[in-house]
């Protein structure tokens, strides 16, 4: 099947996020680094947060560059609260503010429960969920400190959480992954109640299957591609700029009235095609 790399379709290029600052997590490969250049191409400067892989960071800071925009590249791991909070303290000296967050940093370290080891479990719950957490604390300081810039966006600030279809459809095999996406979403909402009276917006972006490192083995050869098209009723693999598209309008004043909200963006496996038949 053709990708969204391989075919004529243009990405977002609107300047959405013009005079906005971004700090996008886990932004040096896959999802994160298209996010990270997607958010660059809409006209926000951008923090590339990296835990492993200076090279590829420095890389995708030179192409948002490109783009007319201010980024550097950060080594932080979002699981340690004082990376965390020294990767915010940077950003605020050299940008001044932060007007979007991407807590996008995610991994996987798969077992069948019964051989699952407690630093399994711990590894993935503390980088997906309590690195969200940590993430959108210190941004919301900030959005609460600053309060809004109308000439720069109509909200205070923008939260997006990165999740996964995982959210709500259970996968065995991967307890750990699944229950920290279970658990975004409850941080999600939780923050949109909480800080929605004061004007910062939080939502999630929830992919389904993307052609990302991660999950090479399920789409790198036909065979392996052909089984995974079977629960996309789309019949297309995503790409990691179908998933930065999302980010960036979600990101933005036209979404200004989105709030608490998980958008899916995985070619309908949410539908759970498998009854498409009658089950």
């Amino acid at each position: 099947m053709t990708s969204r790399v391989d075919s004529d379709r243009r990405f977002v290029s609107l300047p959405l996020l013009r005079g906005q600052r971004a700090l996008v997590t886990g932004a040096n490969s896959g999802i994160g680094k298209a996010t990270a250049i997607g958010l660059g191409r809409a006209g926000a400067d951008v923090v590339v947060n990296y835990v492993v892989g200076r090279e590829e960071a420095d890389e995708v800071v030179k192409e948002i560059e490109g783009f007319g925009v201010r980024a550097f590249a950060h080594e932080a791991d979002v699981s340690d609260e004082g990376q965390v909070v020294g990767m915010f303290a940077r950003m605020f000296e050299e940008f001044g503010t932060i007007d979007v967050l991407v807590a996008n940093a995610g991994l996987q370290r798969d077992a069948a429960l019964t051989e699952m080891t407690v630093e399994q479990w711990h590894k993935v719950l503390d980088v997906n969920l309590t690195g969200q957490f940590l993430c959108a604390r210190e941004a919301a300081k900030e959005f609460l400190r600053r309060g809004i810039v109308p000439e720069v966006s109509r909200a205070v600030g923008k939260i997006i959480c990165m999740s996964s279809v995982h959210q709500i459809i259970p996968w065995s095999g991967h307890v750990n992954y699944a229950a920290s996406k279970g658990g975004v979403l409850m941080l999600m909402q939780t923050l949109a109640q909480e800080l929605g009276p004061h004007g910062i917006r939080v939502n999630a972006v929830a992919p389904g299957a993307i052609r990302t490192p991660i999950n090479r083995s399920a789409w790198d050869t036909p065979e392996a591609e052909a089984d995974l098209l079977k629960l996309i009723p789309y019949r297309r693999v995503g790409d990691p700029e179908d998933i930065a598209d999302a980010v960036t309008v979600l990101a933005s004043d036209l979404m200004d009235y989105v709030v608490g909200t998980t958008l899916f963006v995985d070619g309908g496996m949410t539908l759970f095609p498998g009854f498409a038949t009658g089950g």
